[in-house]
């Protein structure tokens, strides 16, 4: 008799199995492991292979036209989806809970739709009537969106396909859907998929864009198997600390424009605020002069950012120094106190160390390892750095200084700050008409600021 092709799914990261175990041996989750339908049987006649059609295939130089986007009219929304969305392609957002994925989206769909667009936000989470009231507080309560409340994929397929195909949909939460073709719950592995691809599939036939949004586990990862990342033509993630009043959009895959970039707003009560120039909202009220502060000049995708660095180094009351990092990687800051120590002759290794990017902002570039070491130096020296300087500079494990990737736009951006100097990799070239001063090793970082040298000869 053939055997059934029947197969346990982890619902955490999507690993099959063969038979039910207690523990995922891919992810380590405990009780993850369900049971999905089984196929047709091996053999069987269900399953031999169907004839094919063939396809035309074509050479690389093909000249096709840019795909057309969509325009929803919120210029950081626009600017990290590469200049709007894509006809026919389909966008995942996650975030934390109440991190303001919800506000984003309608805020979104209401822009596109008072601009003449036709739009459809279909809710799986929250009945109309509270999409309505959120909507009236932003201000959206004139703008012509089709609302919906609805979980069964089915359903919303036949609501959408009745009428004229929206130029956007949005779907709030994919983890709520549901096929009947499976009797699986809500959120499974095998729902997922197969919702996801249901969509995405009338999405591509039709030419809509298509918005996911999608819950986040406790890592801060997007909830469910990779597939629905793989799926979909751009993952964006909705980030923000509660404590802070502004939110970052970031892409992480984006097939029709550059990753990494990022969109920052302001949560206000009427909904959510562009943040045009983010670098003075990141850097904010630099009025105090207190040693162990380094403004940064970064690049998050294509935009310039300034932001603030803050280190303090305090003498050790414990055994074991204490190491605390806020919004950079805290490997990262243990390779530099050791280059410092081994190449600088910097006794910071036996002291605490905290390290916090100022606004909640996190920072993932290499190119901050030298504000990082000057806030560092200069917190364990006593002496602040200068106001109108900024750094930037990627520091190797034999402590030489080397270059980073477009420091013109780093200096730009500062000069148009107010910033008149800038600590940089050596052979960087000056532009922006700010004085820059190249730096070849962590040694020389530390000769530049007298206090740290002076302490080091009475340390000899």
């Amino acid at each position: 008799m053939a055997k059934s092709t029947a197969s346990f799914v982890c619902q955490a990261c999507g690993a099959t199995a063969a038979k039910w175990a207690g523990k995922c041996e891919s992810c380590n989750g405990w009780n993850s492991i369900v049971e999905e339908g089984a196929g047709p049987p091996i053999g069987s006649g269900a399953a031999k292979r169907i004839k094919g059609r063939k396809f035309a295939l074509e050479d690389l130089k093909t000249q096709d036209t840019p795909p057309p986007r969509r325009v929803t009219g919120i210029a950081e929304f626009d600017r990290v989806t590469g200049g709007g969305l894509v006809a026919g392609s389909a966008l995942l957002v996650g975030g934390d809970p109440g991190i303001g994925k919800s506000t984003l989206i309608l805020q979104a769909l209401g822009e596109y739709a008072k601009n003449g667009g036709h739009a459809v936000y279909i809710s799986g989470e929250e009945a109309m009537a509270q999409v309505r009231m959120r909507a009236a507080r932003m201000g959206l309560s004139d703008a012509p969106l089709m609302l919906g409340a609805a979980t069964n994929v089915e359903d919303i397929l036949a609501t959408i396909e009745a009428g004229h195909p929206p130029g956007i949909i949005a779907i709030d939460s994919i983890q709520t859907l549901w096929t009947g073709a499976l009797d699986a719950a809500p959120g499974t592995v095998a729902q997922l998929r197969t919702a996801s691809f249901d969509l995405v599939r009338y999405a591509k036939a039709s030419g809509a864009a298509l918005l996911l949004v999608g819950h986040v586990t406790k890592d801060g990862q997007i909830a469910g198997p990779k597939v629905i990342e793989h799926l979909v033509d751009a993952v964006l993630y909705f980030e923000g600390e509660r404590g802070h009043h502004f939110r970052v959009l970031r892409a992480v895959k984006n097939r029709f424009g550059a990753t990494d970039e990022i969109g920052v707003f302001e949560m206000t009560g009427s909904g959510l605020a562009e943040v045009a120039n983010p670098s003075a909202l990141f850097l904010g009220d630099r009025s105090s002069a207190a040693p162990g502060t380094a403004v940064f000049a970064g690049l998050e995708g294509t935009r310039p950012l300034l932001c603030e660095i803050q280190a303090l180094v305090s003498a050790s009351a414990y055994g074991t120094p204490r190491r605390a990092v806020v919004g950079w990687d805290t490997g990262r800051l243990a390779m530099i106190l050791a280059v410092l120590d081994a190449r600088a002759g910097v006794g910071i290794g036996s002291a605490d160390v905290y390290l916090n990017v100022a606004g909640g902002l996190k920072i993932t570039e290499p190119a901050a390892d030298l504000g990082a070491a000057a806030a560092l130096v200069s917190s364990l020296a006593g002496e602040p750095l200068p106001r109108d300087t900024v750094f930037f500079g990627e520091i190797s494990l034999s402590g030489d200084i080397r270059p980073v990737p477009q420091a013109e736009s780093r200096l730009k951006e500062a000069a148009k700050l107010g910033f008149s100097r800038a600590f940089v990799p050596a052979g960087t070239r000056a532009t922006g008409g700010l004085n820059c001063t190249e730096i070849a090793n962590v040694a020389e970082l530390v000769s530049l600021i007298p206090a740290a040298r002076q302490k080091l000869r009475a340390a000899e």
